[in-house]
């Protein structure tokens, strides 16, 4: 017999439609149902309308009452790095203070700092740790969310860190897209060799990574002072070989050229992009290439906020995610991302909506099944608090996510 869950008398269903990124102005086209239901079936959406056989037929502890409620898609986290060892609380206020980066890094901050940290924690340790934060972002509406390596940048604790998200989804309901980011930083053994470092991942840890399926995705942090763009050029092309699909840390501190490599090699996303260049805009704008932005980040270091409007008005396709981290953004605040977005980089509430569900869908290869709400599509909801999804940058920086569903069942209830 059928599972069944029926959301009844919803104030508004709102929702982008699509199974690929929505870009340019179809960012602000979502619909709109109003004082309607939908109808789940099997973990997945089976109807969204009015038909009153439904109420008579789901049993009465199935049923949801939606009155003055505002339904949206489950929210797609997809930039994140949630696993690791440590805090770095001094550093940020270091930062806060005028010190630089480097600065920093002499008193042995930075993300050696992290590395150190989580080299030297158990995969218990990372789990326990970890199993917190994903209970915090499913409060906040994230249903899927995802996770990078990056923090051990050597063979055991990249496989360690991805082992231990593959664990992390059998034990909580969030749902983990992981990614290989080996190629974060330079770790200290590698200084000053940085082709020595990326053939040592791609000979000794990416084919390990692959036999054991622990990560769709492979990323590199392409950055001046970090991996050039001939570096991340091959790299990536080498990972895309071997069956990774790609995604690229681009332009977040200069413009080097990241957008355009990121459009180039077909990456599913180029994130941060606070210093894109025209052409690099322009070419994401003419390729299926995700334009993931990071706002918190920008506030936490006290940078300019990546050029959302521009890029939405060149016709790019903009998803937003928390990159949550131990250094840069230390917060999953999805309610204060979208009051950033809307108040300081020029997003509507409808494309801000789009960006955290449908095209944070596509930048994780899942647009196909999740990111909106549509018949067949799976059924990861939330419900807010209030009858307009408009609260979400009105009632500023304030959590307003009552209920989550993730597969069609009740998962978080604040």
């Amino acid at each position: 017999m059928a599972e069944q869950l029926l959301i009844k008398n919803a104030a508004q269903i709102v929702t982008p439609l699509g199974h690929t990124a929505l870009k340019g102005a179809a960012m602000k086209a979502v619909q709109i149902y109003e004082n309607t239901s939908v109808l789940i079936e099997d973990g997945r959406i089976k109807a969204i309308g009015n038909d009153p056989s439904w109420e008579a037929n789901v049993p009465a502890d199935k049923q949801i009452d939606a009155t003055g409620k505002a339904v949206l898609p489950g929210f797609v986290d997809s930039h994140t790095h949630f696993v690791f060892g440590g805090y770095r609380a001094d550093e940020f206020l270091w930062r806060m203070e005028g010190m630089t980066y480097m600065e920093i890094m002499e008193r042995g901050g930075g993300i050696n700092n992290t590395m150190q940290a989580t080299r030297n924690a158990s995969a218990e340790e990372l789990i326990d740790h970890s199993l917190d934060i994903l209970n915090k972002m499913l409060a906040f509406g994230i249903t899927t969310v995802e996770g990078k390596s990056g923090y051990g940048m050597d063979h055991d604790t990249e496989l360690r860190q991805l082992e231990v998200m593959k664990e992390l989804e059998k034990r909580q309901p969030v749902e983990i897209v992981r990614t290989f980011l080996g190629a974060h930083s330079i770790p200290p053994e590698f200084k000053g060799r940085n082709q020595e470092f990326l053939q040592f991942l791609v000979d000794e840890v990416m084919p390990e990574v692959k036999q054991k399926d622990l990560a769709q995705f492979c990323d590199i942090f392409c950055e001046k002072g970090v991996f050039s763009i001939e570096e991340s050029r091959k790299f990536l092309q080498q990972a895309k070989d071997m069956g990774f699909d790609l995604k690229i840390h681009a332009d977040e501190i200069v413009t080097l050229g990241g957008a355009e490599l990121g459009a180039e090699l077909g990456c599913h996303s180029a994130d941060h992009l606070l210093h894109a260049s025209e052409e690099g805009i322009k070419a994401l704008a003419n390729s299926d290439t995700v334009a993931t932005l990071l706002p918190t980040t920008a506030f936490c270091l006290k940078e300019p906020f990546a050029p959302a409007r521009k890029m939405i008005d060149a016709g790019c396709a903009v998803a937003l995610a928390t990159d949550f981290n131990p250094g840069s953004g230390f917060t999953n605040s999805v309610p204060l991302m979208i009051a950033l977005g809307v108040i300081y980089m020029g997003m509507t509430a409808e494309e801000a909506i789009t960006a955290l569900t449908l095209n944070g869908a596509a930048a994780v290869g899942r647009a196909d099944q999740i990111g909106s709400l549509e018949e067949g599509k799976q059924a990861d909801i939330v419900i807010l608090q209030y009858p307009s999804y408009k609260f979400l940058p009105y009632h500023t920086g304030v959590n307003i996510v009552e209920t989550v569903i993730k597969k069609g069942k009740v998962v978080h209830q604040a």
